[in-house]
């Protein structure tokens, strides 16, 4: 049994009290044992980190850039493995692991060209012999704090950028999944990164976010994860003026019209609602169906869901794996009983899987609520799992009042072959992410991701976007 120790100031450090990182469709199998860090790894990640920071900051960008290209290689030539790890930690099925992987490398490859283009302003000045620009500068020491089920793309998408504008790095991967993120540090280290400039300390989410908080040398976080736990980081980072990014929760709806490619868009929802067991924070929970198709959609919805094969991902032919873990688990079952209470039975689904192989994972069948209405809970609340809340629009304008009646705007989707319809979705849709017959989840990463309402707080991350989070400008006026 391997022991992954924390990585501080370019050293593993392997001693200490352990966690285990257990497979969740096979939990008799441990894929690993992770160092427990304390609040002092903590201190000590971000002292090393601010240690660090001159020497990085004053390297030019295209080489900072190198190292993120000597890193994206390193991951690739190690692909199937890593891919392979994130499925038994995780639980998502293979096929997702390796297009995530391969999101991780290509975030790698598309950061480090920026190193080579980052730009800042030149505009004219109205005085006599004065050269005005803004030239950017990195901010410090950032904190990140990653979630459990894009365990290696998402702090990819927060490293990268950070590390290409010459800040330095402190990250608390999710408990549940951290291997995949010790990878992606392992692959830096591999690169040549110098010591300090990343540090990787894991454990508890409550320890150790307060830590990574209150480290003095912390000068600004990014979070994903719960809007419980992103309201908390709000509230304690605001007290020493920290810059802050969040990425919290969503309840996601997509539109169904009645001029809709049918078939498509059954596809399109089915997808969007229970590839990766439902655990994507753009997944769809609120489909919205006009209402002369409703009951056709709703038909086709069920009989395309029933065909959906729920097991261990690592298995050919799975399209849903388990949740993540036990309490995942239980958050679920404990939606699907009170949209049994408020919607009545399910058309599909409600269940967990007991029997072989089942009751030795976390597994739960997708299941789909009709008739469902805007005061019900599984309408309201992000459940965060593989159930579906189906609704019924009188046409386009109610559909769009239902979308928007949400305190959440992660992303949104519309399923329709009417141009104008499209835009006016494009317009007058309250979310962050848009997509037009497509699944509402599933985005890249040249341009920018972020929610509106209670789904995020601050800068936008990936693309271009992400500069503004992690650097800030340096105004010159020059007399010559």
């Amino acid at each position: 049994m391997q022991t992954f120790g924390n990585y501080i100031n370019g050293e593993w450090i392997t001693t200490g009290d352990t966690f285990e990182d257990r497979n969740p469709a096979n939990t008799d199998e441990v894929v690993g044992l992770f160092v427990k860090g304390s609040v002092a790894d903590m201190d000590r990640a971000a002292e090393a980190a601010a240690e660090a920071f001159p020497k990085w900051a004053a390297m030019a960008a295209p080489n900072r850039g190198a190292i993120l290209f000597k890193a994206a290689e390193i991951l690739d030539s190690r692909f199937e493995a890593i891919a392979a790890e994130m499925t038994r930690e995780e639980g998502k099925t293979l096929p997702e692991a390796k297009g995530e992987t391969r999101r991780a490398i290509n975030i790698l490859k598309y950061f480090a060209g920026e190193g080579s283009r980052m730009g800042g302003h030149l505009v004219p000045s109205e005085r006599d012999r004065v050269h005005m620009f803004a030239i950017r500068k990195p901010i410090g020491v950032v904190g990140l704090i990653t979630p459990w089920n894009f365990p290696i793309a998402i702090p990819c998408w927060k490293l990268a950028p950070a590390l290409i504008c010459g800040n330095t790095v402190v990250i608390k991967p999710a408990s549940a999944s951290p291997l995949s993120a010790w990878r992606l540090v392992e692959a830096l280290h591999d690169a040549g990164i110098p010591k300090g400039v990343i540090n990787f300390v894991a454990g508890s989410g409550a320890t150790l976010g307060a830590a990574m908080i209150n480290a003095k040398p912390v000068k600004a976080v990014s979070f994903t994860g719960s809007d419980k736990t992103g309201k908390w980081i709000h509230t304690e980072a605001s007290k020493r003026m920290l810059r802050i990014q969040l990425e919290m929760g969503g309840k996601n709806p997509t539109i169904v019209l009645n001029d809709c490619d049918f078939n498509a868009s059954v596809e399109n929802v089915v997808n969007a609602a229970f590839f990766s067991t439902g655990q994507k924070c753009t997944a769809t929970s609120r489909a919205i169906v006009e209402d002369g198709i409703y009951d056709q959609f709703v038909a086709a919805l069920v009989e395309r869901t029933k065909k959906l094969k729920t097991g261990n991902g690592m298995e050919a032919g799975i399209d849903i794996g388990p949740a993540v873990d036990e309490a995942a688990l239980k958050t679920i079952l404990d939606y699907i009983e009170i949209g049994k209470k408020e919607a009545g039975a399910p058309l599909c689904g409600g269940n967990r899987l007991t029997g072989g192989a089942y009751d030795k994972g976390y597994f739960v069948e997708p299941t789909i609520f009709a008739d469902v209405t805007e005061d019900m809970r599984i309408a309201k609340e992000e459940i965060f799992g593989p159930v579906l809340a189906v609704m019924r629009a009188k046409d386009f304008a109610d559909a769009m009042r239902i979308a928007n009646g949400s305190e959440y705007g992660l992303s949104a989707s519309v399923q329709s072959s009417n141009v104008s319809r499209v835009f006016d979705f494009v317009y007058g849709m309250e979310a962050g992410l848009l997509t037009v017959n497509l699944p509402s989840a599933g985005v890249e990463y040249q341009l920018p991701f972020g929610g509106t309402k209670d789904s995020s707080f601050g800068p936008k991350e990936q693309g271009p976007a992400a500069f503004d989070f992690y650097s800030d400008y340096k105004t010159v006026y020059l007399k010559y």
